[in-house]
């Protein structure tokens, strides 16, 4: 099996990374200056024990790649680059190659499916980073993260386990999931903070934006019949598996859309996060002001050039009475 990662930033980069050291066979797909930089020098990861530059394959475009039989891509784009990225993909590889969506969000493997046989979800739990081109930083120790597998919509099938069973063997706890989609769910309410953190800071949610964005959102999958994992389960699935440890040099990065902002990039995931809930909440008659809000400043503040944590809470609150 060889790993073709289409995406190579934080998620996406730790994973070959890991994939490479535990002797996988894997092949990055990375763009502009993250790309020369690996080209060039070889793929950074820094953790808490370690601090090495891999030599990884990588090319710029899937046209690039002499795709074969045991190619599996593992996407980790942004869900606003998806679109993109399986387009350019479809033109070049077979369409049973297996695509793993190994990002947030649950409209990828929908996208995905338009275009290839066999997908599947993956549920990402893991602290990472990227801010400079050609390095990924990992924030737990021993384990770099869990990452769930699931054929889309539902079962599972031998890929599925073989990637689990990679994925095991390359510090990672990974584990097979029938219903993987109630667990991206879940995964998506919890992700509906990551746009409060980047606007306003990480104390924003001491102004409750977050818990109010996530009662939003459980509403709108209560009213469109979505089945979700409890936060118990969830609970129980992260327990004592991600040890946060200090990277030399670093001071810990954000989140995703932090991390977005930080990097100054033209687009963030926001709409396909909270714009989700929005969605449900328009076709099934649930009000989420809070998730429209946080929407419109995201794409406000991307327009002005916002810094992570630019804006006040008070900002926010004054638009909601």
């Amino acid at each position: 099996m060889r790993f073709v990662v289409f995406g190579a930033g934080a998620i996406g980069g730790v994973v070959g990374a890991r994939l490479h050291q535990a002797d996988e066979e894997v092949l990055l797909i990375a763009r502009g200056a993250h790309y020369e930089a690996i080209a060039s020098g070889g793929l950074r990861l820094e953790t808490p024990e370690e601090n090495v530059v891999l030599e990884i394959p990588v090319v710029e475009d899937p046209l690039a790649i002499s795709w074969r039989e045991d190619d599996v891509v593992l996407l980790a784009t942004k869900t606003q680059d998806t679109a993109g990225a399986l387009g350019a993909l479809a033109e070049v590889a077979p369409q049973a190659v297996p695509v793993v969506c190994v990002q947030n969000g649950v409209e990828n493997e929908r996208i995905a499916l338009r275009l290839f046989t066999y997908v599947y979800g993956a549920i990402v739990m893991a602290p990472t980073a990227h801010l400079d081109p050609g390095v990924v930083q990992a924030y737990s120790t021993p384990l770099s993260g869990a990452i769930d597998i699931g054929c889309y919509p539902a079962g599972l099938d031998a890929t599925a386990v073989e990637v689990t069973a990679a994925l095991s063997g390359a510090r990672f706890s990974s584990r097979p999931r029938s219903r993987i989609m109630r667990w991206k769910y879940a995964k998506l309410l919890m992700n509906l903070g990551n746009v409060v953190q980047a606007l306003f800071g990480p104390d924003a949610d001491d102004e409750g934006l977050d818990s109010r964005a996530r009662e939003e959102g459980r509403a709108c999958l209560r009213a469109a019949g979505i089945d979700f994992a409890s936060d118990e389960e969830d609970s129980e699935r992260r327990r004592d598996l991600l040890h946060l440890g200090e990277i030399a040099g670093r001071e810990r990065a954000g989140g995703s859309t932090w991390q977005s902002f930080a990097r100054g990039t033209s687009s963030i995931e926001t709409d396909y996060l909270n714009g989700e809930i929005v969605l449900l909440g328009r076709l099934h008659d649930v009000p989420t002001p809070v998730n429209e809000l946080l929407c419109r400043l995201a794409r406000q503040a991307l327009r002005e050039g916002a810094r992570p944590g630019d804006l006040a809470p008070e900002q926010a609150l004054a638009q909601l009475r």
